[in-house]
């Protein structure tokens, strides 16, 4: 059966929040064709646990397992690779991106002013993160903005809807779900942002801290300079 949208959800030792978001998921897209992909990127908790029990109660669910801890980009990859669907949502596995804003990313990519958009962003305007996590983003966002030139105020917002075929054409590495307008617009894709809801962790516990938030980030910015100057977009191919 062919879906219209793909949801993917990487995570990683998130047992208590598989259900309650898998359940927001569905509720969120049943009265649509889609799929939601969680990719469980080598946890060892009772996430996998849990997703299994999952798959008897919700059809649309479907579960990829890394072997090992990959990271999130890699997780997101293998489940954009997996996905039927010509487009593509993805949230954060932690609860706190509100799948309640997936039809929002949607409406935005009809609406008239969305036409060509490949990549809606996410735009967490009200972060409920605590004062050092919201200082963290701020000043990640601020050097990514200022140095790549992407205009998008929230480029670390883990809900977004994209194209599957511009997606699957751009380069890979780590932390890339990170840059993604960046490495769409190298691409000639149209990027726009849509403020979104944003929710405490209820459960759990985070998997980044300063050094991989932050400091890991400037190489990144480097690597996706680089990319950006030594790509030719536009190029038309004609068969004669």
């Amino acid at each position: 059966m062919s879906v219209e949208f793909s949801v993917v959800v990487p995570v990683c030792n998130e047992a208590e929040n598989v259900e309650p978001l898998a359940r927001e998921i569905d509720a969120a897209l049943n009265s649509r064709s889609y799929e939601m992909i969680f990719v469980d990127d080598g946890s060892t908790d009772e996430t996998a646990a849990n997703l299994a029990r999952l798959k008897s109660s919700l059809p649309a669910l479907r579960v990829l397992s890394h072997s090992f801890r990959s990271g999130q980009s890699a997780a997101v990859a293998s489940g954009v690779r997996a996905a039927r669907a010509p487009w593509i949502a993805t949230l954060d596995g932690d609860g706190q991106n509100d799948p309640a804003d997936i039809p929002k990313l949607i409406a935005a990519r009809d609406a008239p002013v969305g036409r060509g958009v490949q990549l809606i962003m996410g735009n967490r305007t009200t972060r409920k993160d605590t004062p050092f996590r919201r200082l963290q983003s701020r000043i990640a966002n601020g050097v990514r903005g200022g140095l790549l030139g992407d205009g998008t105020p929230d480029t670390g917002c883990g809900i977004k809807l994209f194209s599957r075929e511009v997606f699957l054409d751009l380069p890979r590495f780590d932390h890339m779900h990170r840059f993604l307008p960046a490495l769409f617009q190298r691409q000639g894709a149209r990027v726009i942002s849509v403020p979104v809801n944003h929710r405490p962790r209820m459960r759990g516990t985070s998997k980044y801290g300063m050094f991989n938030r932050l400091w890991v980030g400037i190489v990144d910015i480097a690597g996706v300079m680089w990319l950006r100057r030594r790509y030719k977009s536009g190029l038309l191919v004609r068969e004669d």
